[in-house]
């Protein structure tokens, strides 16, 4: 309606004042040019602004008011006050009408605009069909959905975005819903599929809404793509067979451990009948009989406890996961995997323990001699630590002596890995773990040194025994056997182990070793 470049209209406005006045002049007393004002307001119709409405509305009243005054010798006063009088109140009505019938039209402008800007700019596809199912209006994100252009869609059916093998059914689906029309919402339960213009077929989701135009009705479809979406969907599919197979792995592996625990039970059996024969060792036989026997309650109670905890955490976790089928419970999926491999890794770390023991005991355990860089060693060693270090601990290393020395590199790492463990395990968040190497007289001391839980003086003659572990150390994971496998790899070296420890305050690890050559 409103031109955008009033010129034109303002000059037409000018001449058509003008042309009134002259005839106003020329027969004066008709009011000629109060009707050329009249005129040109209504023009103003024309303009988007207000400006030019409002000047030649006020001027119009302005040359009325001035003509009351202007003598006319036909005319009384009273006739001219009658007659510019009426032209005023027209002029007045006619400004204050074109004020808001722009006023009106402005509004309409700008809702159309919000709905034209709506429908362009939504990122959902946007199909506006009529009642015998042609595209009648389509938005740019439908045309990018679908990859057409917007002429080769216009006045076509809609089922041409569809793949042809359902366009019977569709067919139904369409009249079904034109005979009895309602909303419906994303979804409703249909697994739906679109094709675009070169054939490629795409998951949807569509939503239907609906209106009547003059009778005739008209359908708006908003199309979704869910591609993505049923990808995710058979992800985690794929990933709940993954971990079925995770679960059914370790249920495999609990059943070998039970079997390997009722293995050792049976040798711990045969080796107390073996005791009991003999009538001349009968005092040492009872004696090693209550040990045998306090090392299997130990061991069962262990194993029992460390191997059921984790291979309980895997299987709610397992049976937990099957549950997240959302693609926004990602986290949830996440913290339950999580939680299977520390389970399955304190698992690993307790067969290591038991194979690490089984050698010894069968004397698998060879020593191979050999020189090594004593601080580039130790170097190693606490780097390799720093990833299980809790929060703010720190390990303090400190090398003194000889800057080499000779005996079994692997054994002696062995030793440290544990001891460090230890130390790190039981001590509290924000701590320092001392680490000192000390190369003197052909004497290689490593002391091990931490401010945590401590041990009782009760329990520190128990110590090194398999499967013992410290009436304090209560839910900390441990199997009892790292400080029994410590002594006996020190053993191996020909060196010593001690240990000092207060409850409460800390404990400190001392382990001599001399200088080898050959094999032990």
């Amino acid at each position: 309606m409103f031109k955008e470049r009033p010129f034109l209209i303002v000059l037409l406005c000018i001449v058509v004042i003008a042309i009134t006045g002259v005839l106003e002049y020329l027969h004066p007393g008709t009011a000629f040019l109060d009707g050329g004002f009249i005129i040109a307001i209504l023009l103003t119709l024309l303009i988007k602004k207000d400006d030019y409405t409002k000047i030649f509305g006020v001027a119009g009243i302005v040359f009325v008011i001035i003509q009351v005054f202007y003598r006319h010798e036909n005319y009384t006063f009273q006739q001219i006050i009658i007659q510019h009088l009426f032209s005023g109140l027209i002029m007045v009505v006619s400004f204050i009408a074109v004020l808001h019938v722009k006023k009106l039209y402005r509004s309409i402008e700008s809702d159309q605009t919000q709905t034209n800007a709506l429908f362009e700019h939504a990122t959902e596809g946007i199909i506006l069909t009529n009642g015998k199912g042609e595209i009648i209006l389509i938005n740019p994100a439908a045309l990018k959905l679908f990859h057409f252009e917007r002429a080769e869609l216009i006045g076509k059916p809609v089922e041409l975005l569809i793949p042809q093998r359902v366009h019977s059914a569709h067919l139904g689906y369409r009249h079904g819903f034109y005979q009895n029309p309602s909303n419906r919402t994303m979804g409703h339960g249909r697994d739906l599929r679109a094709k675009t213009k070169n054939g490629a077929e795409f998951p949807v989701e569509v939503s239907l809404s609906f209106y009547k135009q003059k009778d005739e009705l008209f359908v708006i479809a908003f199309v979704v793509d869910i591609t993505l979406r049923k990808k995710s969907e058979l992800e985690m599919i794929s990933q709940k067979e993954q971990l079925e197979k995770i679960t059914s792995d370790m249920r495999l592996l609990n059943a070998d451990l039970e079997s390997k625990v009722e293995e050792r039970t049976m040798i711990l059996k045969e080796a107390l009948q073996q005791l009991e024969q003999s009538q001349e060792e009968l005092s040492a036989a009872l004696n090693k009989e209550k040990e045998l026997n306090e090392i299997k309650s130990r061991f069962v109670s262990m194993a029992s406890h460390e191997f059921r905890t984790p291979l309980s955490t895997v299987l709610s976790s397992a049976a937990l996961i099957a549950r997240y089928t959302k693609e926004e419970e990602q986290v949830n999926r996440d913290k339950h995997i999580k939680r299977i491999k520390e389970s399955v890794k304190h698992l690993n770390d307790l067969l290591e323990d038991f194979l690490s023991l089984g050698k010894l005991e069968e004397g698998k355990v060879k020593t191979k001699i050999g020189g090594f860089a004593v601080k580039e060693f130790a170097e190693d060693i606490t780097e390799e630590m720093k990833p299980v270090l809790k929060k703010e601990q720190s390990i303090n290393l400190a090398i003194q002596g000889k800057e080499h020395f000779i005996t079994d590199k692997r054994l002696v790492k062995n030793i440290l890995l544990n001891l460090l463990g230890n130390a790190i395990k039981f001590s509290r968040e924000n701590s320092v773990i001392t680490l000192n190497l000390h190369i003197e007289d052909d004497l290689l001391t490593i002391l091990v040194a931490d401010s945590g839980i401590g041990i009782s003086e009760e329990d520190q003659q128990h110590l090194f025994s398999s499967f013992f572990r410290g009436g304090n150390a209560g839910n900390i994971q441990g199997t009892g056997l790292g400080l029994h496998i410590v002594k006996r790899y020190t053993e191996l070296l020909n060196g010593t182990i001690t240990l000092q420890s207060t409850l409460g305050e800390g404990t400190t690890i001392t382990v001599v070793l001399p200088l080898l050559s050959g094999e032990v």
